[in-house]
This record gives C-alpha cells, structure tokens and sequence, in this order.
C-alpha cells in the first residue's frame, strides 16, 4: 500500500521577494537567477522538515506558474497572446490583480524537453525526505489555449489538441516514476468546470462540448497519462480545485455532479480536494471513492491569512468521517500559495504559519504526520 501523508501541502510556496525582484532585473544573468533559486529551494526545504511534514516539495520557486513548465518545454504556441478570464467570488483585497497567461496554440505542438527534469534532479540532491513533484492535467490546456478562429488553423478541435497534450504529459509522469520519484501530483482545476452551472453554460455554448462527454473525455485523457506509470511504492494522485489565481476564484458547487465517475473511474491512489468554504458543498459525495483509496481534505485556506481553529478542522476532519474511514483521510491546505509566482494575498509569515497547522492538527488526530 502506498504510504498515506497525513499532513500534506499543494506545492507551490510564495516566491521569496528576493526572486521575485530577480526576475524583473535585467541586469541578472540565467546562471545568477539559478543560484538564487537554488538558496531559496533550499531554505524551504528545510523549513519544511522542520514544521514535520514527511513529504517535499521546492515550491515551485522555479515556475512562472503551476503550467509554466509545459509553457517552456514545448513549442507551437503564440506566446505574445495573454488569455482574458472571468473571475466570481470576492477578493482578498480590492484590486489585487489576477496574473495573466500567455500562449495560445497556433502550429502542431512540439516537446522540445523533459518538463521537471531540473526540478526533480535538485530535489533528489537536497530534499530531506520523500519527494513530491506536481505535473499539469493534460486537461487543462485546451481551455485556456485553444480558441476558434486561431488555434483550429492547426487543430480543428479542442479535442484534437487535448489528445497531442496527452502524451508530453504522460512522457513526463512516466519519466518521474521510473526515476523514484515517490508522489506524482496532476494538478487539474478545469474539473471544476463539470460542477458549476456558468462553466457548463461556457462549455456548451463556447466551446461546442456537451459537458457529460467532456466529463468522459476529461478521464479518459487523466488516465491515459496515469496508464502504467506505477513504479514501487509512487504515489499517483490528482488535485482538484476551483480556482486559486492572487487569492481569487473561478467556479463554485459541490462534488456531486463529478463524484460518482471520478472517484470510481480515474485511475488515482489519493484524491486532494478544496473543502475549505461553502463553495466546495459537502462531505456527501465522498460515499463514492471506493476503498483503497485516500482523500487530503483542503480544510485550511491558502487565499485568507486569517488562522483556522485547529478544534474546527478536527471536527470537519470527524465529519468527512462519515464518508471515508478516518485511516483513508489526510489534510492539506485547499490549494497551493503561489499558483502563479505573483501569489496569494498573505504573507510568508502567515503561509508558513497555516502549514504549521496541517501539521500540528494532523498529529493531533492521526499521531503521526
């Protein structure tokens, strides 16, 4: 059986403002800005050893955002195009503003390298413990990359792009299995797009895709990257969000309409789920994640800097219960800190302070993080 973490994070950690600052230096070279992020890679690291957590990750320090190393290792996209999106919900602050992505599919894409290789070989030199490495859904791209009138000049669907998505993302998964890599994250946010009644409107109406069948694709791609990946004792698992951008978010609802066929269906040992708000429903849909299966319950909020009652996670901790034996439970953040490196509204000081919590909550109720 794979080993459960039962305090578990995203990923992505606010970017250091000494990389931020390096980033918009001109004046730094590749090698200086390595260096830098190397240092940093490193300090987190260790602070996460020393907080208690058993698996690593190095931030994402690395990345522009949680896609950017698919952006960097392929071409065929048009990287002077910026992709407008509606946000819903409050923001953590009046006018933070929401980072901005870059690159829509206009030729046959192309891989022109390993994706995390350079962020794998450093943790494998540095990291403390198991390691964790998080890879973007196949699923993702084709909702922010493809649009009519442009990209079907080389695909002539969305459809048609997702499936030349597939395997540069399954290449990548296979690569980071075969080399001991013990936890293999697919970050995969457009799920959230078969829950919430606005983006089932966009889908059908924008991009000509009954939302059911897009549900069916959406697995079937997911699991073909997954296909025959396991190696010893990695961990497949797959996270599940509605949006994260600067404190912000995208879509709203409940498992429910997703739960049946997800659960059952993707071939996932560990399911990490945003349960944070009232936007995320209930604990009911967890009836369906068969056995063997873990569920990370996102009970602590990456986008608020205020601190949760580590008495209030336990008992929601308890209620999810009900659904999932408490030894197939574990519990993280909803969502990394940093999806983009502009980040989440909070500071390192509370970002660190959250994850203290994960921790400290999780020997609470399991003993052992």
């Amino acid at each position: 059986m794979n080993r459960i973490y039962r305090a578990d994070h995203l990923g992505s950690l606010l970017r250091p403002a000494e990389i931020l600052a390096a980033r918009q230096d001109p004046s730094i070279t590749a090698e200086q800005l390595r260096e830098i992020e190397d240092r940093h890679i490193r300090r987190v690291l260790e602070r996460q050893r020393d907080l208690g957590f058993r698996i690593f990750t190095d931030g994402e320090l690395r990345r522009q955002h949680f896609m950017s190393d698919f952006y960097d290792s392929v071409d065929g996209l048009d990287r002077d195009g910026s992709i407008a999106r509606a946000w819903s919900g409050q923001r953590a602050a009046p006018g933070a503003p929401v980072a901005m992505l870059a690159g829509l599919v206009v030729e046959k894409i192309r891989s022109t390298r390993r994706m995390t290789s350079r962020e794998a070989d450093f943790l494998r030199q540095h990291a403390p413990g198991d390691i964790k490495v998080t890879v973007p859904s196949a699923n993702q791209f084709p909702a922010i990359m493809f649009r009519k009138g442009i990209s079907d000049r080389a695909y002539g669907s969305a459809s048609a792009f997702l499936w030349d998505v597939v395997p540069i993302i399954k290449t990548e998964i296979h690569a980071l299995a075969a080399e001991g890599i013990r936890y293999i994250q697919i970050d995969a946010p457009r799920y959230s797009y078969f829950i919430d009644p606005k983006w089932r409107d966009y889908l059908r109406q924008e991009m000509g895709v009954d939302p059911d069948r897009g549900l069916d694709e959406a697995v079937r791609a997911d699991n073909e990257c997954l296909k025959d990946a396991r190696r010893g004792a990695t961990t497949l698992a797959i996270h599940l969000c509605r949006g994260n951008n600067r404190s912000q978010w995208y879509a709203e609802g409940g498992y429910d309409p997703i739960a049946e066929k997800l659960f059952n269906e993707l071939a996932v040992d560990t399911f990490l789920l945003e349960y944070e708000s009232e936007r995320a429903g209930t604990f009911e849909p967890l009836r369906f994640v068969p056995p063997g299966k873990t569920v990370v319950l996102g009970l602590v909020s990456s986008k608020r800097p205020a601190l949760e009652s580590a008495d209030d996670l336990i008992r929601r901790v308890d209620e999810a219960s009900r659904f999932v034996p408490l030894d197939r439970l574990a519990l993280s953040p909803q969502c990394g800190f940093a999806s983009s490196m502009e980040g989440n509204l909070m500071t390192e000081g509370e970002q660190w302070r959250k994850l203290r919590l994960v921790v400290d909550t999780a020997r609470r109720i399991w003993g052992d993080a």
